[in-house]
């Protein structure tokens, strides 16, 4: 690799705020925050996952769970269109509701991002533990290559892990051109193999299972509607990256379009799962549901192709997480809360390369940690669960910031006032409540400490433990590090920070 360059003032005609380079679409940007949301992947370990929770509710539950996503998405678009920022919930919240709930934002999104890269890599060794079943080979020198084994998944995943941190770092548009073919592949498969459920599933389909009011329990309605929030993760990518797109509007529509296209596809694959398998099957199989349906469907070689398209899924959706945390480093560290580290970009490529393989390192070695966790089922539980709570607060803490931000729209008109402070607003306050009431229901659930998914101690303790580490980090930027941040709420200008020309972009 080639030298990297600190961000430095000089003028670049080519560069727009934030020294990255204007080079994406609407396209592009459906590509990234589709790809981040990672509906294989999701529909893949989630489906028997939600099933464990709710039983065959989880139709109720994503279309119900849309409601305030949606709008936490209309929030960023406005947002978007006020401020075009690679930091936007940091940034955003930061200059509306302050300095501390807006550094907050910043961390708990990257700490999130990172978790997930981790346990992503393992769903991917996972994966490719299960073609080598298939292939005869069993163990090698002596070790087991169990895809349900939490450590030897890690292990082979973080091969995999290094050579997308390498893709990531050449470049957005060998980036974006390399989501479309993963996309159109496991899309083609998701779709045919739900389909056939969908028409041959014996199990009988009913409309109850869209009614939430069948879930009794408050808490399980909690823990379901945050795991739902979940599936929909990943669509603000595109936000990450409006400081290369030739238009904040792009950035907007291309999530969005993500966003609705993606609640077609898991309402589409959760009907197909529950008309395919019973309510044992899918709570047996949890994270390795998908490949059990197909081999329900089709026999071999067919009944691997939805393993090819997990495995397309997780790749390409570690990757496009890699790209928005590594610039909202890249904001965090040009406003000094962060180190200056986070601002080195690559003269070639234009991309925060250093930041890159910085989050690569610390994902590999929150893989590591969690092998202490030895089944993969468990682990995955427990990752996703914690990344559900930090989701709500930050999507809750955004839309916040919208409300707060565009609050004299109350004075244009009823429908400019429901949309620009209304609509955020109660979507944020329901993210923030169903993480709060979680988050005390998972206090009182059990009385003593344990490494397991059903203990309530270790489920708080995870994201506790994240925003107490995220306060601290503030306190360093604030006192230490002396950041015009938490002075201002807008730190350095963005407008002086450029980069050289990306030779490589087409």
């Amino acid at each position: 690799m080639s030298s990297l360059s600190p961000l430095s003032p000089q003028p670049s005609p080519t560069a727009p705020p934030g020294g990255l380079r204007r080079s994406l679409g609407v396209v592009d940007g459906v590509a990234i925050a589709a790809s981040s949301t990672a509906a294989t992947t999701s529909i893949a370990i989630g489906m028997g996952t939600i099933a464990t929770i709710v039983g065959l509710q989880a139709p109720a539950l994503l279309l119900l769970s849309f409601l305030p996503v949606l709008g936490i998405a209309t929030a960023y678009a406005r947002l978007n269109r006020s401020e075009p920022n690679c930091g936007n919930g940091y940034t955003w919240v930061g200059k509306s509701l302050g300095p501390w709930p807006g550094f907050l934002t910043g961390w708990v999104t990257v700490v999130g991002s990172v978790i997930f890269c981790a346990y992503t890599s393992a769903v991917m060794g996972s994966v490719v533990l299960i073609f080598a079943n298939k292939a005869g080979l069993r163990s090698v020198a002596g070790i087991a290559l169990d895809p349900s084994s939490t450590g030897v998944s890690t292990a082979v995943g973080l091969v995999l892990l290094l050579g997308l941190t390498a893709l990531a770092v050449t470049g957005m548009r060998a980036t974006t051109r390399f989501q479309f073919t993963l996309l159109v592949f496991e899309y083609t498969v998701l779709l045919g193999f739900c389909g056939w459920a969908l028409i041959t599933g014996d199990q009988s389909f009913s409309l109850s299972w869209f009614n939430p009011f069948e879930i009794s329990d408050g808490t399980t309605f909690a823990q379901g509607m945050v795991l739902a929030v979940f599936f929909f993760w990943g669509w603000d990518a595109a936000f990450s990256v409006n400081e290369e797109t030739r238009s904040p509007g792009d950035s907007a529509r291309g999530g969005l379009i993500a966003l609705f296209a993606m609640l077609g596809l898991f309402l589409f694959a959760s009907v197909a799962f529950q008309r395919e398998m019973s309510l044992a099957e899918l709570i047996k199989n949890g994270p390795q549901a998908l490949p059990y349906l197909g081999q329900k469907l089709a026999a071999e070689p067919w009944a691997t192709l939805p393993l090819v398209a997990l495995m397309f899924s997780a790749a390409a959706s570690v990757q496009s997480t890699l790209i928005p945390t590594a610039r909202g480093l890249l904001a965090m560290g040009r406003d000094r809360t962060m180190g200056p580290v986070w601002t080195r970009v690559h003269p070639r490529y234009g991309t925060p390369a250093a930041g890159t393989v910085i989050v690569l390192s610390i994902a590999a070695v929150i893989a590591l940690l969690a092998v202490a966790i030895p089944r993969l089922s468990d682990m995955l539980l427990a990752a996703v669960n914690a990344i559900g709570l930090l989701v709500a607060l930050y999507y809750g803490l955004t839309a916040l910031a919208c409300a707060v931000r565009f609050r004299s729209a109350r004075h244009d008109g009823l429908r400019t006032a429901v949309l620009a402070v209304g609509v955020p607003a109660l979507s944020g306050l329901v993210l923030l409540g169903l993480g709060g009431y979680l988050g005390y229901s998972y206090l009182t659930m059990s009385d003593h400490f344990e490494l397991s998914p059903d203990n309530g101690w270790f489920m708080f303790s995870l994201p506790a433990v994240i925003v107490l580490v995220g306060l601290g980090m503030a306190a360093v930027a604030k006192y230490v590090r002396r950041s015009p941040y938490f002075t201002t709420g807008r730190g350095t200008d963005a407008e002086a920070i450029a980069l050289p020309m990306d030779r490589t972009a087409v």
